[in-house]
C-alpha cells in the first residue's frame, strides 16, 4: 500500500516541478513516524527534507512559535493544534492549510530496572507521584497539562512544586534514562524511542488530555506546492503504519 501511494506521489509530481528542499519545523510529538516516513517522501518525490526540531510552545529558544518569531525559514510546520491555530493568527501558517494529522496520549516511564509503578488507575498515578522522589516532565503540551491542571487536580500541586521539574530542550525520557529523575511524563510516542527507559504505560484516561498534532504550510514558504504534497502524504492514509508504531492514533479521513 505505502508502495503504490508512492509511485502515485511520484506520477503527480513530475520532474517538471523540479525537486525542492523543504525546511520542516517539526515537535516531539510526530517526530518518531515522520522520521520514518520522510525518507520514502524524498525518494519518491526527489524533494529533499531539512529537518528543524522544537517544542510547540513554552519559553525555549528552540520553541517553534520562537524561532518563527526570530524569523527563521521554514515551509512546513507540525505541532500541537493549538499551538499552529496560535501561528497562523498570527500570520507565520498559511490560512487554511492546517491538516489534522494525529492524536497523542501522555505517557510515564522510569529508568530501565528501576522499581515500577501501576499507573493504569487515578490511585495507582496519585500513589507514584507521591512515592516518586523526583518527577520530570515536559515544557511543551504535555508539561502545560501536567502542571497547569492534572497535579492539583489529584490534590498534589504543592508536593510536585518542590520535586518536579519542567525539562526544557531535550526528551524527558532522556533525563530520565541518566537516572536525573525517578518519573518522567511526555507524550507516548516521545517516550518510546528512548532507550534506558522502562514504559509504564499512558496515564488513565478519565485524566488523559489528547492533544492532536497539525501540520501547515508556512507563511513565507517558497514551495508551498511541494509543502502540500508532504502534508497529504503524512496525512494519507499509508502513513497509518508508521503512526501507530509511534504509539500515536492516526486520524482518519
Amino acid at each position: 500500500m505505502l508502495r503504490r501511494a508512492l509511485l502515485l506521489l511520484a506520477l503527480l509530481l513530475p520532474a517538471a516541478a523540479g525537486a525542492a528542499e523543504l525546511v520542516v519545523m517539526t515537535s516531539g510529538g510526530f517526530n518518531a513516524p515522520y522520521q520514518a516516513l520522510a525518507p520514502a517522501f524524498e525518494r519518491a518525490t526527489g524533494h529533499r527534507l531539512v529537518t528543524v526540531q522544537g517544542a510547540s510552545m513554552g519559553a525555549a529558544p528552540d520553541a517553534i512559535p520562537n524561532r518563527l518569531g526570530r524569523g527563521e525559514a521554514a515551509d512546513v510546520v507540525i505541532l500541537a493544534r493549538e499551538a499552529l491555530d496560535a501561528l497562523a493568527a498570527a500570520g507565520h501558517v498559511r490560512p487554511g492549510s492546517r491538516t489534522d494529522l494525529v492524536e497523542s496520549r501522555i505517557g510515564a516511564a522510569v529508568r530501565a530496572g528501576a522499581p515500577r509503578w501501576d499507573i493504569a488507575t487515578e490511585e495507582g498515578l496519585r500513589r507514584a507521584l507521591e512515592e516518586a522522589p523526583s518527577v520530570a516532565y515536559s515544557a511543551s503540551a504535555s508539561g502545560e497539562y501536567l502542571s497547569r491542571e492534572l497535579f492539583a487536580r489529584l490534590g498534589l500541586a504543592e508536593l510536585m512544586a518542590s520535586k518536579a521539574r519542567r525539562i526544557y530542550s531535550e526528551r524527558v525520557g532522556s533525563v530520565v534514562a541518566r537516572g536525573e529523575a525517578a518519573l518522567g511524563f511526555q507524550q507516548v510516542s516521545e517516550l518510546l524511542p528512548i532507550a534506558g527507559l522502562d514504559f509504564l504505560g499512558p496515564i488513565p484516561e478519565p485524566l488523559q488530555r489528547v492533544t492532536t498534532f497539525s501540520a501547515g504550510i508556512a507563511a513565507r514558504s517558497t514551495e508551498p506546492e511541494a509543502a502540500a504534497a508532504l502534508l497529504a502524504f503524512l496525512a494519507g492514509p499509508e502513513a497509518h503504519a508508521a503512526i501507530r508504531a509511534a504509539g500515536l492514533d492516526p486520524i482518519d479521513r
